[in-house]
């Protein structure tokens, strides 16, 4: 298929407006809505967002999960030269009163709850200004000048966000350019607190229409997603390459296995973005029955060779890709060939994606490997610029000189220039395709009263990729147990980073300095992961 001409977000979603016109873009719920509609929507918030003052290099926080509003809102924002903030929806209130400090955001839409979470509540509890007379301005948020919630309950509400008349493409200057960042995603790093990753409009479109191509999408696609939109594999990843190959986004909420059998025989989906999570999920679920998946052809997955001929000849999605990337390099940076045969699709990445390079560095000297031989994954093409907030910092850590982006994986390439992925070298935990700093789970355990040190590692697991592991010394004269320390966990932090099993002990391993020495921490929990499941 011909890419698209567009190189910013909104000019893509004009252009599909005109080439698809009344073809559906989104199906959400019971809501079907065209790509002339979905651009029309956009313009409309885009209207109100620029009537409240938002212009080109403002930031908008999105604290929304996978609906069409999602997509009117970002859209919206992007048509003024806003910059998305993609908030996660499993925030609880501490880390919601972070993210809204570092990310500097001048309007925040959200939902007034998502699950468990009272949003609203949390929102009044932390700019209890927004619920007086406007204008105002809060003393802790100085940015923040509007709140905006899907239901209003007390703030101002979505359904009064749209302006009178949609709002088209802007002269030059106050539109986006391409090389505008377009999203802000935060993601696990070695810190405490998330990393703040910018994306451009232009590596958005072009590296998500060329993930599409590996995957042989055509117009009418009809891709399931069900990872959230705020990660760089729902937003950056599926949800380009879909729109740039006319394609359809077919919205899980959130995902259950049931539901998303259901949405793909219903909406005949013929892609998924999966994990080997979801693949399990999906296909122990006691309503699954091949021939209700049938239309699945292709999609994403990461994960060991096994999950992906499990995705490919039990799901049924015949010419699913395997991926490697990370959100640093919008999404993936490798992804095989749809065409490939099945065992070289398990068994590799795939070549880097064009405009992407691929190189492997020796972990001690940084001297550039050969073929054949495992090093340090180094990235370069589609990057991020450059963190934000006070993740900006950690630039020199992860930037070489010469422009390239140090994953933290270990790797080679073969002969033939596909990447083979070995694992993770960095301390970082990868559990259910999310990226969990130890660093932080350590911090949220240290905010109990009766912990006096934690120490954090993964240990490998089937279906999640790895599980957390956590090990915890209390304080002299203190009392608790692992159940009460992973409630504690469960009440201040999102659900991925509670630990899945919590030891406490009198003592963890340290150096003469001090410093806990993970590698050991972590070889002790192996062995008695690997005792437990014997």
């Amino acid at each position: 298929m011909n890419a698209p001409f567009s190189r910013t977000l909104p000019d893509l979603l004009f252009e599909q407006a005109e080439r698809y016109a009344d073809a559906p873009a989104v199906i959400c719920g019971d809501r079907v809505v065209s790509y002339a509609h979905l651009a029309q929507r956009a313009g409309l918030i885009a209207a109100g967002l620029r009537q409240r003052g938002v212009r080109r290099g403002d930031r908008v926080g999105l604290l929304i999960n996978n609906r069409l509003e999602w997509l009117e809102a970002f859209f919206g924002a992007a048509i003024v030269g806003a910059v998305v903030v993609a908030f996660s929806t499993w925030s609880k209130r501490d880390e919601l009163a972070w993210l809204l400090e570092d990310s500097e955001v001048s309007v925040l839409i959200a939902l007034d709850r998502f699950g468990d979470q009272p949003f609203a509540e949390d929102l009044r509890a932390l700019v209890p200004e927004a619920l007086g007379a406007a204008p105002w301005r809060s003393v802790t948020y100085p940015h923040l000048r509007h709140i905006v919630l899907l239901g209003g309950d007390g703030f101002e509400s979505y359904a009064d966000l749209a302006g009178p008349e949609p709002l088209g493409p802007l002269p030059p200057g106050e539109g986006p350019s391409a090389a505008d960042d377009a999203i802000i995603i935060y993601t696990s790093g070695s810190s405490s607190r998330p990393k703040a990753v910018p994306l451009a409009h232009y590596g958005i479109v072009e590296n998500g229409f060329n993930i599409g191509e590996r995957q042989g999408y055509r117009a009418g696609e009809r891709v399931l997603l069900a990872p959230p939109l705020f990660w760089s594999f729902g937003s950056a990843n599926a949800m380009s390459a879909t729109l740039t190959h006319g394609g359809i986004l077919v919205l899980q909420s959130r995902f259950e296995a049931g539901e998303a059998i259901a949405l793909i025989e219903r909406h005949g989906c013929t892609a998924i973005y999966t994990l080997p999570s979801i693949t399990s999920a999906i296909i122990t679920h006691p309503e699954f029955k091949p021939e209700r998946v049938e239309t699945l052809r292709t999609g994403v997955t990461i994960g060991a060779p096994q999950d992906v001929i499990t995705a490919a000849t039990v799901l049924g999605a015949s010419e699913i890709c395997n991926v490697y990337g990370q959100t640093e390099s919008y999404g993936n940076c490798c992804v095989t060939p749809y065409d490939w045969p099945l065992e070289r699709r398990a068994n590799c990445q795939g070549p880097p994606l064009p405009g992407v390079q691929i190189r492997i560095v020796h972990p001690e000297t940084g001297a550039v490997l050969p073929s054949g031989e495992n090093g340090l994954i180094e990235v370069r093409g589609y990057l991020l610029r450059g963190y934000q907030g006070s993740s900006a910092s950690q630039d020199e850590a992860v930037l070489t000189p010469d422009g390239f982006f140090r994953t933290g994986d270990s790797g080679h390439l073969n002969d033939a220039g596909d990447l083979l992925f070995a694992g993770r070298v960095s301390e970082m935990i990868k559990k259910g395709g999310i990226n969990i700093s130890p660093a932080e789970v350590e911090d949220i355990l240290m905010r109990h009263p009766a912990v006096a040190q934690a120490g954090v590692v993964g240990v490998p697991d089937r279906n999640q990729g790895e599980l957390l592991v956590a090990f915890v010394v209390l304080k002299p004269g203190s009392t608790s147990t692992g159940a009460e320390l992973v409630a504690h966990c469960r009440a201040v932090a999102s659900r991925y980073k509670v630990p899945d099993s919590i030891e406490i002990r009198l003592t963890l391993p340290v150096t003469a300095t001090g410093k806990l020495m993970r590698r050991d921490l972590k070889q002790i929990a192996v062995e008695q992961h690997r005792t437990l499941v014997a």
